[in-house]
């Protein structure tokens, strides 16, 4: 483990203000910012485009192959996030999987509530099939409320008989929304990067009234049978940790494939900081293997 990487980036995490504590477009002005600072190589392609309405833009690292692609669901707890606060993170996924990425801007919340989200994901799945990429050379990914997203999607896209993609990859998810969770507590002091109060306050944005347990707005209560192989990421740290590991119980009980990494020491969505941290890039790479094990011409 690099402990002084690990150390230094605590430090930094730690002085940064609180989930829900400025307003919300200053929010979201922030993390845009804080993501612009890890500027994308120049080898990469960014490619905007319309997906039936919703903006996108596609992530292209050199030798992608044009015939696989992962829509990539950013995180942001419903209500902050963009292509712009992932760009990092997503061609990364590009670069270590040989597939497109595609950002998807669905949506946020309070604007949009619940289920905006999930039908934009939805459909931006479907944009890609009518597009002429095969379901098994597509895979969801997505981190944080992306990573509940992306298992909603999954959800969705069953339950309507949608052909469904190769695989599913889910970054620290955020997937029950009750906040009833029993590591939202125990692990409280040691989640550098998200904190209860914030978070549930974004949850009540994005519910806007509905029941936290629907099972589209939080996935740990949906019947998880059918679903593609799925790779879950969680940091032990994190007080979404508790998420992570029901839906990994969960998709095992339901016959589903499904590979877990469990890191100890990490935080929420450590991945996002690659250039900063080792143990984020070794991640990434582990996503982009598995990927190209579940994504075939």
């Amino acid at each position: 483990m690099s402990q002084a990487q690990l150390d230094k980036l605590l430090k930094i995490l730690e002085r940064q203000p609180p989930l829900g504590a400025q307003p919300l477009a200053q929010e979201r002005a922030n993390l845009d910012e804080g993501g612009a600072r890890f500027v994308v190589p120049d080898d990469v392609t960014l490619t905007p485009v319309d997906v039936d309405g919703v903006p996108g833009e596609y992530l292209i690292a050199p030798e992608a192959d044009d015939k696989r692609v992962v829509l990539y669901l950013h995180g942001g707890g419903y209500v902050i996030g963009s292509i712009k606060s992932h760009r990092y993170l997503m061609q990364n996924i590009s670069r270590q999987s040989g597939a497109r990425t595609l950002g998807l801007d669905y949506r946020l919340a309070p604007e949009h509530p619940f289920p905006a989200a999930v039908e934009d994901a939805s459909k931006a799945y479907r944009w890609l099939l009518d597009q002429g990429y095969e379901p098994h050379n597509i895979a969801i990914a997505g981190d944080s409320a992306g990573g509940g997203l992306t298992l909603a999607t999954l959800v969705k896209l069953r339950d309507e008989g949608i052909p469904l993609p190769a695989a599913g990859v889910l970054i620290s998810p955020w997937a029950d929304l009750t906040g009833e969770a029993g590591s939202v507590i125990s692990r409280a002091d040691s989640d550098p990067m998200v904190a209860a109060e914030g978070l549930f306050s974004l949850a009540g944005k994005y519910l806007n009234g509905e029941d936290a347990k629907n099972p589209l707005a939080s996935p740990v209560f949906s019947d998880l049978s059918g679903l593609p192989p799925l790779l879950v990421h969680v940091g032990g740290r994190e007080i979404l940790y508790d998420d992570a590991i029901t839906v990994v119980n969960k998709a095992k009980a339901a016959g589903v494939e499904v590979e877990l990494l469990d890191e100890a020491e990490m935080f929420h969505v450590w991945h996002a900081f690659s250039p900063m941290l080792d143990e984020a890039q070794e991640a990434i790479d582990q996503i982009g293997s598995w990927l190209k094990t579940k994504l075939n011409n």
